[in-house]
């Protein structure tokens, strides 16, 4: 397994060993002591699934603390624009975004640390998105940020993007309020 540092500190790319030959595939896509040693030592006590075609965007979510979530994402099948922007006060990066193609193909996986509002728009119909979570839902504590704020400047891959009522009133970055700071 390859785990790659991003520009944003504490968000990590992984790579998988994929092994396959004429029967299928074989992946390790967890693995407590490899993840521990790059500073991923969270337990996850909840697992999500969902399920969109081409064109939907789910985003930009997080929970505050104390609820506040890291999350291992990943795609089973088909393929999304993954997102993750850096909502620590303090943090060098603060309201820079990182984004990646995960796809059943690649299998590709992003950690996202608690400090970063996620979120993620599909490529082909019929993507399932797997989230392995460090803490379990709790409405209290969901916050957004408006997924096409110009001031965050990302580029989707969608043209006519299909949102939730929620995703389309989320606060613009510069009225957001983050609850997360900056640590070292």
């Amino acid at each position: 397994m390859q785990i790659i540092e991003t520009p944003l500190a504490g968000l990590l790319l992984i790579e998988p060993r994929v092994f396959g030959d004429e029967r299928g595939y074989f992946f390790e896509s967890y693995n407590r002591d490899v993840f521990a040693a790059q500073g991923i030592t969270g337990e996850f006590v909840q697992d999500n699934e969902s399920l969109s075609d081409r064109g939907v965007v789910r985003g930009l979510h997080f929970q505050a603390p104390p609820k506040a979530q890291g999350k291992l994402v990943r795609v089973q099948r088909g393929k999304v624009w993954d997102v993750a922007v850096d909502i620590r006060k303090g943090s060098p990066t603060y309201g820079e975004h990182y984004a990646v193609e995960l796809s059943g193909e690649n299998k590709r996986m992003l950690w996202i640390p608690p400090g970063f509002a996620h979120g993620f728009a599909t490529l082909e119909d019929g993507t399932v998105f797997l989230y392995k979570c460090t803490d379990t839902y709790s409405p209290e504590h969901e916050g957004s940020v408006l997924w096409n704020d110009e001031s965050l400047a990302i580029d989707w891959k969608v043209e006519a993007p299909i949102l939730s009522t929620k995703d389309q009133i989320g606060p613009k970055f510069k009225a957001f309020h983050s609850p997360f700071t900056y640590e070292k």
